[in-house]
C-alpha cells in the first residue's frame, strides 16, 4: 500500500495526474483509512491502482483518448475482443493521417528551408507563415 504520492511516482506521473484520472473516472479514489473526523485519514493505493496507472499510460501512448481508455478498461478481457479490435482499428487510422499530416508538414519545410538557403530578399520561411 502507498499513499497517492507513492502512486505518482511509481507510476512517472505527478500527484495531479492521478487526481485528473480519478476526476476522469478512469481511477477510483480510496476510502480514507485511519485518522478521527471528516477528511482525515490517509486515502492508500495498492498494485492494482498501479496496473491501472500504467494501463492508462500505456494506452496513452498508443494514441488512445481518455475516452477510449475508459471504454477499453470497462471492456471484459475475455469477452470483448471485438470491441477492443475496432477501437485498435480506429486508432491506426486516425495515427495514419496524423502521420501522413506530418510527413507533408515536413516536406513543405524541408522545401522552404532548401528555398531560403537558394535565395536572397525575404526569407521563404518567415513569409510563408506571414501570407494570409
Amino acid at each position: 500500500m502507498t499513499t497517492i504520492a507513492g502512486l505518482a511516482r511509481k507510476g512517472g506521473v505527478g500527484v495531479e495526474t492521478i487526481r485528473y484520472y480519478q476526476r476522469r473516472g478512469l481511477l477510483p479514489t480510496p476510502s480514507r483509512t485511519g485518522g478521527a473526523g471528516r477528511g482525515s485519514g490517509i486515502r492508500q493505493y495498492g498494485e492494482q491502482d498501479l496496473r491501472r496507472l500504467r494501463f492508462i499510460r500505456k494506452a496513452q501512448s498508443a494514441g488512445f483518448t481518455l475516452e477510449q481508455i475508459g471504454e477499453l478498461l470497462a471492456l471484459d478481457a475475455n469477452e470483448d475482443r471485438s470491441r477492443a479490435r475496432t477501437l485498435a482499428k480506429e486508432r491506426v487510422v486516425a495515427l495514419d493521417a496524423k502521420i501522413m499530416e506530418l510527413r507533408q508538414a515536413r516536406d513543405a519545410l524541408s522545401r522552404l528551408a532548401q528555398d531560403c538557403a537558394a535565395s536572397t530578399g525575404p526569407c521563404p520561411i518567415i513569409t510563408a507563415f506571414d501570407s494570409p
